[in-house]
């Protein structure tokens, strides 16, 4: 045997004996606890749907998490520190329609590249947005608002989640189709801006149904409308956006469990199965159901899809509507 022949015979070697030992590095994954950082104040939708997303692959696997909400920026805080994160399986984030699909046309400067900085692990779950207005508040319907908005352009405050979020983006777009303009009013999330329009500081407000549904079913919130095709089963004498009387008009938001670019495929993929398997549990079922939410799963390519695809429409309606934030 030659040198060259046995430098091969010891690098295969070696090879051979650092697999085992990655795979074992791996399968020893999670020593410790799991960082979730969640890009939005507590109380509010992505807050809740982490919390019990976490919560239930716990019950399943005694992994602990600790959950790190980093709000600001639509998003882009809490989604910037996952991406300069270590991609050693022990920071994931949930990310979101407005931090992966709509910030990085909004904002001149985007902190991150959602297609680049990412590795997707599973699509949670989705929801419509829901037009709410104070359960005080003298407007009935749609149609009253847009009367009030026309009547008086400018008077009328529109809150949201943050700059960028689909509930400001959604309620621009419906500006522009209703022919009306509103002063936004951007939060830090949904709960403080949820608090301030039950307070009378602001008088509409497109929340998901998470932030807003038990709200909505106690009679603090009044549904006016939700922004999906078709009504939701949870509010059925709710009408949708498109028939009451602008065709054509859908805004929704979706979330999902990102990590940082580099993390090995094996934990992704383990993260993944456990999120699919707790988003069949009936407990998280329910959960998601009562608020309006549609359990997702599918598999990291299927999320990664995704994301492309909403890039790709949220950045083009945002281009045509002119619409960009600093």
């Amino acid at each position: 045997m030659d040198r060259r022949e046995f430098g091969g015979v010891v690098g295969a070697f070696a090879l051979a004996a650092a697999l085992p030992r990655a795979a074992l590095a791996q399968e020893g994954w999670p020593s410790k606890p799991i960082r979730l950082i969640i890009p939005f104040p507590p109380s509010g939708g992505t807050d809740l749907l982490s919390r019990e997303l976490a919560a239930a692959i716990s019950a399943a696997t005694k992994w602990v998490f600790v959950l790190d909400n980093r709000p600001g920026a639509g998003g882009n805080i809490g989604l910037e520190a996952a991406a300069k994160a270590a991609p050693d399986g022990y920071t994931i984030a949930m990310g979101q329609t407005a931090n992966l699909a709509v910030n990085p046309a909004l904002y001149a400067k985007n902190p991150f590249d959602a297609l680049k900085d990412f590795a997707p692990i599973a699509l949670v779950s989705a929801q419509p947005l829901i037009l709410v207005v104070s359960g005080a508040s003298p407007y009935k319907s749609l149609n009253d608002l847009v009367a009030a908005a026309k009547a008086k352009p400018g008077a009328l405050n529109m809150g949201s989640p943050g700059n960028g979020t689909v509930g400001h983006i959604g309620g621009e777009l419906f500006q522009r189709q209703a022919g009306i303009r509103c002063a936004h009013v951007p939060y830090k999330g949904a709960g403080p801006a949820v608090t301030d329009l039950m307070g009378g500081s602001i008088d509409l407000y497109f929340g998901n149904s998470q932030s807003v549904s038990t709200l909505v079913s106690s009679g603090r919130l009044r549904a006016i409308a939700v922004t999906s095709p078709k009504r939701m089963a949870t509010f059925p004498n709710v009408p949708t956006i498109a028939e009451s009387g602008y065709p054509g008009y859908e805004a929704g938001t979706w979330s999902g469990l990102v990590a940082p670019a580099g993390t090995p495929k094996a934990i992704v993929d383990r993260l993944n199965a456990e999120v699919v398997k707790a988003l069949k549990t009936k407990a998280l079922l329910d959960k998601l159901a009562a608020d309006g939410s549609e359990a997702m799963g599918g598999t990291p390519q299927r999320f990664a899809e995704h994301i492309r695809s909403e890039h790709a429409k949220w950045g083009a309606v945002i281009r045509e509507s002119g619409i960009k934030l600093d």
